[in-house]
Parts: structure tokens; C-alpha cells; sequence
């Protein structure tokens, strides 16, 4: 079965190909100087920050504005001596291109058909292809991260709707609570009208007997 990973690499363009390897002639702080060219799909910015990582295994690394030094790097495959490495990075928001220096001393540079070019071209594309599956493996652990921040989004939004399921019910009973005290309320209301009307009639029964007696009274008049 294909995994996720398997499948991203495969949508991606030049996903871990290798990448073309070219020599050319650079100017390095108003210094010509031969060396080696490559350019890298992906995140310009990243790919600089992964190609400076790399150069710090070569030895002392100094950096400045793009331009990048190793005094005395160790590259065994490319020179049994210590080397000066110098490289310049050009980014895009799609690609870097890496251009690098290797000084062999007395204005000799690495260059197709000398002695450790091979070797040099062999570092520079390995680099690319490490570089790109770096590259896969960050957008897969975003995907990856976007869908678990999502999903626990939704979890949080179900817990709310649970919780409001349940105060919805806590509502319908003391909605239902105080609809039965109601019903008892108007029942006891209507006794209580009905008692009224009684009493009204016991009232205005009385009020008669005594205007009888008062007409009575008055009647004895001498």
C-alpha cells in the first residue's frame, strides 16, 4: 500500500531526482572564480538555511549577505588537502540556485575534467536530492499537523455541542418543571375563581337580608 509520504513525492515534480550540475564562472566579492552551479526547486529560503547547515560540516563557516566561506574545509573526496570552499545562494520563493567555489590554492579551481570534480558534483547533488526529500517530509508533517489541529478543532466543537445538548436538557426540565407548576397554579386558580363566585353569592345574598332589615327598621317609624 502507498503511504501518504509515497504518494505527495510521487504529485511533486522532480521530487528526489537528480538535480543538473553545471560548471561556470561566479564573482565573489570582485573575485572571479570557478566552480560549480546548481539549482534547487523548492523553498528558496530553506534550501539556503539546509545548503549553510551542510557547509558548517565542512569546517569554520562565515557568512555574510548571501556569500559563504569554509577557510580550510575538509572535503576529502574533492581534495586530501584542506580547501578554500566559497559559495554564493540566489533565492526565489521556488528555487535556490547554489554556486560553489573550491579553491585548491594558487588560482587552481575544481573543474569538469580536473580531480575532484566527480566527487564535487556527486556532494553537490546529493545535497538536492537530501534537500527536496527534506522538503517533502516538512509538507507532509504539515499536512499531517493541519489535519490533527483540525480534527481536535472539531473534538472541541463537538465537547460544546455535548455541553449544550445537555444544559439544552437542564432547560427542558425546568421548562417542563415550571409548565407543571403552572398547570397546578391555573387549576388552583380556577378553584379558587369558583370559590370567589360562591362567596360573591353568599356576599350579595347578605347584602340583600340586611337591606331588608334596614327597610324593615325604617318601616317601625312612629
Amino acid at each position: 500500500m502507498r503511504t501518504y509520504l509515497t504518494i505527495l513525492l510521487a504529485a511533486i515534480p522532480g521530487a528526489l531526482l537528480a538535480q543538473t550540475v553545471y560548471s561556470g564562472e561566479s564573482t565573489i566579492d570582485k573575485t572571479k572564480a570557478q566552480g560549480l552551479f546548481l539549482t534547487v526547486p523548492g523553498d528558496g529560503r530553506q534550501i539556503e538555511k539546509d545548503w549553510e547547515n551542510q557547509l558548517k560540516t565542512y569546517g569554520r563557516l562565515s557568512a555574510s549577505r548571501g556569500t559563504y566561506r569554509v577557510t580550510n574545509a575538509d572535503i576529502s573526496g574533492v581534495s586530501s588537502e584542506p580547501i578554500n570552499l566559497m559559495s554564493t545562494v540566489k533565492t526565489s520563493r521556488n528555487q535556490a540556485t547554489i554556486f560553489v567555489a573550491y579553491d585548491l590554492g594558487g588560482g587552481n579551481f575544481v573543474t569538469t575534467g580536473t580531480p575532484g570534480y566527480s566527487a564535487a558534483e556527486t556532494m553537490l547533488k546529493s545535497f538536492a536530492s537530501q534537500s527536496q526529500f527534506n522538503q517533502e517530509v516538512r509538507t507532509a508533517e504539515g499536512g499531517l499537523n493541519d489535519a490533527q489541529q483540525s480534527h481536535q478543532k472539531l473534538v472541541r466543537t463537538g465537547e460544546r455541542l455535548q455541553r449544550d445538548i445537555e444544559q439544552n436538557a437542564k432547560e427542558k426540565e425546568r421548562l417542563l418543571k415550571r409548565l407543571d407548576e403552572n398547570a397546578k397554579q391555573l387549576e388552583q386558580l380556577s378553584k379558587d375563581i369558583e370559590t370567589n363566585k360562591t362567596e360573591q353569592a353568599t356576599a350579595l345574598t347578605e347584602v340583600d337580608n340586611r337591606r331588608k332589615n334596614v327597610e324593615a327598621v325604617k318601616a317601625k317609624k312612629p
